[in-house]
């Protein structure tokens, strides 16, 4: 069968959020202090979760592990990051690897549960670092910066918006997996009731002159399934030297070895 459209949103949308979010996650630019006084004109501070920048706008050279003497790195929004940020991105891979999984182009058949915990995983790493960022630009005029320097917002917090988004939204895909897998159960359910006849019904009159075996098979195949069978449909309405006339309105095919002239059309004619 085809991979369901769900499926494919759910697996292309996760890494894609995966590359946004780490991305994110290592580049250090979650937010930028510029003007800063008795500095350089040009100079800009690119602080992140793990180091702070500074660039030059005019010979676009950087500096890297600048010594954080105001204590940004302690506050506690950048903490909370530093351990939502890893968190979503090792839930995220966890996710892929079980939906990859459950989503198997490979087979007739896709694994709808597999995909489904996929899903779910990939919805709550999203929320994760939805959290982290939300968190982190909600209080981003308050962190810790020289007095009177210009504060902006880096592009790290914009990749980490678009990436929880992403992935959130392809989580959310592969769930609806569930339902499919649901809907599985009960058909297995289903035809597990009707394999073989209940203990206390009757069986009918024409068991008697056909063979246990056969009756048990005509039972079976007496499902509403019959679209699926692949015999001469026609074949109970020839006749042959074991021909009689029945009393029941249509028989399937295992019994037509018997065949008969029906006087009611069967089911499959129609």
């Amino acid at each position: 069968m085809r991979t369901p459209a769900a499926m494919i949103v759910g697996i292309v949308l996760g890494p894609c959020g995966l590359i946004l979010n780490l991305t994110s996650t290592l580049a250090p630019n979650w937010r930028d202090v510029s003007r800063i006084p008795d500095r350089a004109f040009d100079l800009i501070q690119h602080q992140g979760l793990w180091d702070i920048c500074e660039e030059s706008e005019s010979t676009h050279q950087t500096q890297c592990n600048i010594q954080d003497s105001l204590g940004y790195y302690s506050q506690q929004p950048v903490q909370v990051s530093k351990g939502l940020m890893p968190s979503s991105l090792a839930v995220l891979v966890l996710g892929l690897a079980v939906a990859s999984m459950g989503v198997r182009c490979w087979t007739e058949t896709p694994h709808f549960l597999l995909a489904g915990l996929g899903g779910l995983l990939l919805f709550i790493s999203g929320l994760l670092s939805l959290i982290a960022v939300s968190w982190y630009n909600n209080e981003l005029y308050n962190l810790p910066a020289t007095s009177g320097s210009i504060l902006q917002v880096g592009y790290c917090l914009v990749l980490g918006y678009l990436g929880s988004c992403l992935e959130i939204i392809g989580g959310v895909s592969l769930t609806i997996s569930f339902h499919q897998c649901c809907k599985e159960r009960k058909l297995k359910k289903a035809a597990t009731n009707y394999n073989y006849p209940p203990a206390n019904k009757q069986v009918p009159a024409i068991a008697s002159s056909i063979d246990n075996t056969d009756f048990e098979m005509h039972y079976r195949t007496s499902m509403p399934r019959s679209y699926t069978n692949a015999l001469d449909v026609l074949e109970d309405e020839r006749v042959s030297k074991y021909s009689y006339r029945s009393r029941l309105p249509c028989e399937d095919e295992r019994a037509s070895k018997y065949s008969y002239r029906s006087r009611l059309p069967c089911d499959s004619d129609l």
